[in-house]
This record gives C-alpha cells, structure tokens and sequence, in this order.
C-alpha cells in the first residue's frame, strides 16, 4: 500500500486530453445567475411592519439633511415635504409611493449583448471590488494603485467565468490626476472588456463625461432609452445627502441610467448598534434617495443599497462577515422585497491585511450571506482586501474561483428522472461503484463545482510540484490570465471617437490631484 501511494502515476491519453482541454484560453463567462433556491427571512412580519413603521416616524419627524443643493430642497418643497434650511422632512407615506414608479427589474445592457445581465426579481449579478487606492500583490506587497494596475484588474475581471460585470473604480490610480482619471478609467472597461461596467460618481461632471462616453460606445439614443452603467451613490449616513453623490445622481437619473442607492453602515458609529435600529436607519435612507431619483425622472431604475459592517469596539476599525451584518443584510433583502425593488449587499468582505485564513473565513461568510438574503447585485465580489483600503490581485482570483460555488448552490437540487439516478443505482448494485458506470461517465464534467485554484493532489505529488499554498497558486493563476488574456473587438470607429473625446477633455483642464 505505501509503495503503490508513492509510486509516481503514469500520464495517458485521456488525462492528457482532459488536461488540455483545462489549460486552454477561454474568456467564457456564466450568465447571471437565477437562484432556484429560497431566500433566508430572519424578520417576522411583525418585525418588518415595526422597522417600516419607524422609517416613516424618522423621515417625517426626524428628516433627512440634503446639504449645499438649493435645487433639491426646491424638488422637495414642490413635492409636498417640510423643508427647513438644509433639512427635509418627507410626510409619512410620500417616499414610498414616490419610489413606486422605480422599475422592480432592468437590464443592463453590455457592449456584448450576451453579457447584458438583468437585475432584480431571482436574479444575482456579481461585480468586482470598488475604491480601494492601494493594491497588493505576493511580489510587491501593498503599495498604491496605478492605472497599470486598474487595467490588469479590468482585465483579470474579463478572463472570470463566474464575473458577470466588469465593475467600476475597481482600485484608484492615483498616478492620473483626479480630475481625469474616470476618463481612462472608462475607456479601460469600454475597450478591454466587453462586460457590462459602472459610471463615474466623483463629481456631476464626471457622470456626465460617463454618459457622453457611452453615447460614443453605444449611440446616443440607444443611452436614452436604455440603461447600459450601473452607478454608486453613497449617503453620508447618517442621513446626510450630500451635493457631490446627488449631483450624480441627478444626472444619472435624468439619463435614464441606473443608480445603487446604498446608505454607508458601521454599526455603532453611523448607526445604532442594534439591528433593528440600524434597519430602521438603512431603509429611512433608502426610501428617502429612491424617492429623489424618481423626483429627478420617475421610472429611472435603481437598487436598493446596503452596506453594512460593525464596529470593534476596542479598535474602532470596521469588522467584517459577523453575525450582526448578516442578520441585517437578511433583513434588508426582506425590505428591499416588500418595496419591489433590486437589491445590493454583501461582498469579498474581510479587514484581514492578507489572503489569509481570517480573509477566507470572512469572505466565506459574507458571500453566502449575499446569496442567501437576496442580493440581486453583489459589488465587492472578488477582490476586496483589509477592509476594502486593498485590491488583491491573488484574492481576486481566489474569490472570482469561489462564485463559481454559488453559481451551483444557486441552481438549487434537481429531482428530474437523470437527477434520481434509479438506473445508476441499478447498475452498480450492492458492493460496486459507480467510477465507471454509465450515469456518472455522463455527467462527470459537470456534476460536481471544480476549483481553478485549489490544490486536491496527493501529498506526494504536491510536494513534488513545490508544496505551494493558495497564494503561490493564485499567483501563478494571475498570471496566466494576463499573458492569455485576449483583447475584445471593438469597432476602430468607436475606439477613436473615444480616443478623440478623452483627450480634448484632459486639454481643456489643468491636472488636479485633489
């Protein structure tokens, strides 16, 4: 037995074939998925009437503060609220049926048309990390983003089956001046992808240099008339709405493009400490903003946001995958339901500085945490790093390999005459197995999730390929998609006019680096 475990297996045809077929190029990628399996509610009815109740008595008696945006007090005053200098008090009742005309579910459409993915109703949609300004990598350690670095992520993101959106400011490159680098940053996701990708919400005129861009890439009225960006409008919980996000989302609203209204939580510090206190808080927020977009141009579509993390109490710094966000993330997914909207939660969470067993341990439980509440659109995907300051190259593929496991959580378990396997049980019989049987020799490919980067060799044959641990595989398997990464065709007309638009744009101002 020991020497028949030592002995080194010999290499045949088959395996050969098989292993071929593994390491070939392939920039494939999953359609969105549609969960067959139910969604987990924490929150009885009474509970959900309690916490919807208390939003209305916030909004109405508390308010909300819009801060430097004389325009939007006017829109609330006109609407029918109580407006007090910069503070906005909405009576109970008006921003939900405000929010009634935002669609329940939206395409948005790729340059690609099969990679257009649709969200809301079953439907999940996963998009890389967003914002982090530093990046990290097993060669140079944790240092600042650059543009080179942005454009690798865009493309590894590209190369990711189980990735349906290229994403947005997937790390900052804070090499291109402030004022312009959303500028390459588009042309990035416009030009080395042909994923579906979000706009930039930095500053007004930067979402509608996003919008120009896609009038360029897709025409102009086919921009008008359908959603082709997914945009991220943050609150300054809590309850604070301020010019730079608004202005965004006015001018995305008012183009027809979709818009994730997302509270920003740290629970105890931006929120009560309680759950119950802190989705009172979320969906006060929420309504409020929806209700806004849809005074800009009702029926804009939009997402129900919600980011949600807890505090330590001894550090102050953010934690991540607790119990405490997963039962609020489940309870706002029951929220978002009730009111007929798309929802967005979860993510790669992890405040580890490295891909670590506390990184595993974190993400493991926030990426189930997304597709058990709910979320129809999952920023932070892949990626995400020491409390979202980090884009890791050898994380991002780590966690874009573990989506392809709620890909197949998600279809749920099927009973159809194949799935009961009567004639393979037959087959083999007592004392047999089933290695060779005629079910399995049909379906082996695709019966079981295989990992791209985990290790499931023997002992022996690990150790003679270098006793490598999920970092140094993930390293290798970085780098194997860059050197096989193919670029997308895009029309060189396109690619110009492009070309032409970002560099009038970066002339007609100085370079900012604030």
């Amino acid at each position: 037995m020991a020497e028949a475990a030592t002995r080194k297996r010999t290499r045949g045809g088959g395996g050969a074939a098989r292993r071929a077929e593994r390491t070939a190029v392939s920039v494939e990628t999953a359609k969105f998925i549609q969960r067959n399996i139910p969604n987990f509610e924490i929150l009885s009815e009474e509970a959900l009437e309690i916490i919807e109740t208390n939003a209305e008595t916030v909004l109405e008696e508390i308010g909300v503060a819009f801060v430097n945006n004389p325009a939007a007090l006017d829109r609330w005053r006109d609407a029918g609220a109580d407006v007090t200098g910069e503070r906005v008090r909405i009576p109970r009742g008006l921003a939900r049926k405000l929010c009634s005309t935002a669609p329940s579910t939206f395409t948005q459409h790729a340059r690609n048309p099969n990679r257009s993915v649709d969200i809301g109703g079953r439907s999940l949609v996963l998009a890389p990390v967003y914002g982090p300004p530093f990046v990290h990598d097993a060669a140079g350690g944790r240092r600042y983003a650059t543009m080179a670095d942005f454009e690798k992520f865009v493309k590894l993101g590209y190369m990711s089956k189980w990735l349906h959106h290229s994403g947005g400011t997937v790390c900052e490159p804070t090499d291109i001046p402030v004022n312009k680098r959303h500028l390459d940053m588009l042309v990035a996701h416009m030009t080395l992808s042909d994923k579906p990708f979000m706009g930039s919400v930095t500053e007004p005129s930067r979402a509608q240099d996003s919008v120009e861009m896609c009038e360029i890439l897709f025409g102009k009225q086919f921009v008008q008339d359908n959603t082709v960006m997914t945009s991220l409008i943050n609150i300054n919980s809590p309850m604070t709405f301020d010019d730079v996000m608004m202005g965004a989302l006015e001018v995305y609203a008012a183009n027809n493009q979709a818009a994730i209204i997302s509270p920003f939580i740290v629970g105890g510090a931006m929120a009560p400490v309680s759950v119950a206190g802190t989705l009172t808080q979320v969906l006060a927020e929420v309504m409020a903003g929806i209700a806004y977009s849809q005074l800009i141009r009702p029926g804009a579509p939009v997402i129900f946001g919600a980011f949600v993390t807890s505090i330590d109490m001894n550090s102050g710094a953010p934690t991540f995958g607790t119990p405490e966000a997963s039962q609020i993330t489940y309870g706002a997914g029951q929220l978002a339901r009730r009111m007929g909207l798309p929802f967005r939660s979860a993510g790669s969470f992890t405040g580890s500085k490295l891909p670590d067993a506390q990184a595993a341990y974190e993400t493991a439980n926030s990426l189930n945490m997304g597709l058990l509440s709910g979320v129809n659109f999952m920023l932070h995907a892949c990626g995400w790093l020491e409390g979202g300051l980090v884009s890791s190259f050898e994380k991002f593929v780590m966690d874009a390999d573990q989506l392809g496991a709620l890909h197949k959580m998600a279809q749920g378990v099927s009973i159809d005459e194949e799935a009961q396997a009567m004639g393979a049980i037959a087959e083999v019989g007592p004392g047999g197995h089933y290695l060779g049987c005629a079910h399995t020799q049909a379906h082996f490919k695709s019966a079981f999730w295989r990992s791209e980067v985990f290790d499931f060799k023997p002992y022996e044959t690990w150790i003679e390929e270098g006793a490598r641990d999920t970092m140094a595989l993930a390293s290798e398997r970085v780098k194997r998609l860059l050197d096989t990464y193919q670029q997308p065709a895009l029309d060189p007309g396109i690619h110009e006019a492009l070309t032409e638009y970002v560099a009038k744009k970066k002339a007609s101002m100085p370079d900012a680096f604030m």
